[in-house]
């Protein structure tokens, strides 16, 4: 199928590596403009350069700290101004330090806060003015946003008040063509996944091994999923097909997700 995705200006934050690079890379296979960052220019030019080489595609890198607003604000005019518009925004964070309630502190919160939601703001309020009839922003969180996970109390908190905000921002916007939705990921295969099954051995003291098939038993598909497995939903989402979807959540999850809203 034909996304209709050629020639399309997209913005993915924090694209280095990940599930933001996975989709950087579907997006210029599609045949987008992809402008990507990331707190390391060294990394994000090494990704940018790698996708363009592996697409023959048009992508560029820029540094960002997505938890300064400047930053973003900064990012989003001059790709735009370069690109003379945007179509597509996907605005992406790290995730909070892992920690259960009692072990966070107000600062913690604070820098939580700044790195996931208030990021999740500033890429609206600054891509807004560059959005046109047709535009398309597309939130990624986690599964944290929908089932409360206790290891990860400051991203659940703040992934969930984005969730809102993409339903907030899909009705606002939806009068002058813009679509807004939001996109969950399970448990898939990236380095920060490799993360999570090391520290859960270590708490509980197995193995890597053994953490990663109890992992992998809690999913109704059996397995892990692989990032361009999400990076198709998200390029989806963002494409003329999905031109009649917007203030929809999509779980990539294998059935993990077991909510029936």
């Amino acid at each position: 199928m034909d996304l209709g995705l050629g020639g399309k200006r997209a913005l993915v934050a924090a694209a280095s590596r990940g599930l933001g690079a996975a989709i950087a890379q579907t997006l210029s296979e599609e045949g987008c403009i992809v402008e990507i960052c990331s707190r390391s220019l060294a990394n994000a030019s090494s990704t940018a350069s790698s996708i363009a080489a592996a697409t023959d595609g048009t992508v560029s890198a820029s540094e960002v700290d997505v938890s300064d607003g400047g930053a973003i604000q900064h990012w989003v005019d001059d790709a735009a101004s370069r690109l003379g518009g945007l179509d597509i925004v996907i605005p992406n964070a790290g995730g909070p330090p892992q920690a259960v309630f009692d072990d966070t502190t107000p600062e913690s919160w604070d820098a939580a806060y700044a790195l996931t939601l208030r990021s999740a703001l500033m890429f609206a309020s600054a891509s807004r003015p560059h959005l046109t009839r047709g535009g398309s922003m597309l939130y990624l969180t986690s599964m944290s946003a929908k089932v409360p996970i206790s290891q990860l109390s400051l991203s659940g908190v703040f992934r969930a008040g984005v969730s809102a905000l993409a339903k907030t921002l899909s009705t606002d916007w939806a009068p002058f063509g813009i679509r807004v939705n939001h996109l969950i990921p399970g448990r898939i295969a990236t380095d920060r996944l490799i993360k999570l099954d090391e520290d859960a051995a270590s708490r509980v003291g197995i193995s890597f091994q053994d953490a990663r098939a109890k992992g992998e038993a809690s999913i109704p598909l059996g397995r892990y999923g692989e990032p361009h497995e999400f990076a198709s939903a998200a390029a989806f989402l963002v494409s003329p097909r999905a031109s009649y979807i917007t203030g929809a959540t999509l779980q990539v999850d294998g059935g993990a997700i077991s909510t029936v809203s």
